[in-house]
C-alpha cells in the first residue's frame, strides 16, 4: 500500500506519514524543497519513505513527480494556504486570487488527474484533502485563501458524488483550530482523522475545531 502526501511539511504531512506508515504504508513525500524533504524523511526511521521534489503550483513539476511515484492507494493534498501573500477580501486582486488558486485548487486538480485513472482501473483508492475553516465559513481576513479553500471543498465534495459506487472514497478535513499540540487540530488529530476517513469510509467531511473559538481568538489579535 502506498500514500502520496502533496505539500508535505513538519506538521500535518509528517504526522500523516507516521500514521499511515504505522499501518505498513509506503510513504511518498512531495514538497518543493529537497532539504525539507530530507529532514522529514530523517524522522521516519520505521517507515518506507521516498522523497520527490516538486512545486505544487507548477503542473509539469507536480505531474512529473507523481508519474515517478506511480500508482498510489491514497492521495493526501495539503495545498490550501500555500500563498505568497495573504490578501483580505477587500484587497483581493486577480493576481492574489490566482496565487491562492495555483496551490490550493489547481495543484489538487493536477494531483487527482495523475492518480485517479489507476484507482478507477482497479476499483479502489482514497483521495484526501486538508483545508481551513474558510472553506465552510467565510472569514474576510482570509480573502484569497478563503476563495481557494471553498473551491477545493466544492471540488472534493463533487468528486465524492461522482465517484460514488466506483470504490474510491473522498475525504475533506477543514481545520478550525490551531495546528498545535493539545489542540483539537493537532497534527496527530488531523492524521488520525484522515486515517479514519480512509478506513471507515462512512463520511466525506470532518471539521476539526470550533468556529466560535477561532473567531474569538482572532478578535483578540
Amino acid at each position: 500500500m502506498k500514500i502520496a502526501i502533496i505539500g508535505a511539511g513538519p506538521g500535518i504531512g509528517l504526522a500523516v506519514a507516521r500514521r499511515f506508515g504505522k499501518e505498513g504504508f509506503e510513504v511518498s513525500l512531495v514538497s518543493r524543497s529537497q532539504a525539507n524533504l530530507a529532514a522529514l524523511a530523517a524522522q521516519l526511521d520505521d517507515v518506507r519513505v521516498s522523497t520527490h521534489e516538486a512545486d505544487m503550483t507548477d503542473e509539469t513539476s507536480l505531474a512529473a513527480a507523481l508519474a515517478g511515484i506511480g500508482p498510489v492507494d491514497v492521495l493526501l493534498y495539503n495545498g490550501v494556504g500555500a500563498v505568497k501573500a495573504l490578501t483580505p477580501v477587500l484587497e483581493i486582486t486577480r493576481e492574489s486570487a490566482q496565487d491562492a488558486f495555483d496551490g490550493g485548487v489547481l495543484g489538487a486538480v493536477t494531483a487527482v488527474r495523475a492518480v485517479l485513472p489507476p484507482m478507477l482501473a482497479r476499483g479502489s483508492g482514497t483521495l484526501l484533502f486538508t483545508s481551513g475553516i474558510s472553506a465552510v465559513h467565510p472569514l474576510p481576513f482570509l480573502g484569497n485563501v478563503g476563495l481557494a479553500a471553498s473551491a477545493l471543498r466544492n471540488y472534493a465534495l463533487s468528486l465524492s458524488e461522482a465517484l460514488a459506487g466506483k470504490g474510491i472514497h473522498v475525504g475533506h478535513v477543514p481545520i478550525s483550530a490551531a495546528v498545535a499540540p493539545g489542540s483539537p487540530a493537532s497534527p496527530e488529530a488531523v492524521a488520525e482523522t484522515h486515517w479514519r476517513l480512509h478506513t471507515d469510509r462512512d463520511r466525506t467531511e470532518v471539521v476539526l475545531g470550533d468556529l466560535a473559538t477561532i473567531k474569538e481568538a482572532i478578535s483578540r489579535l
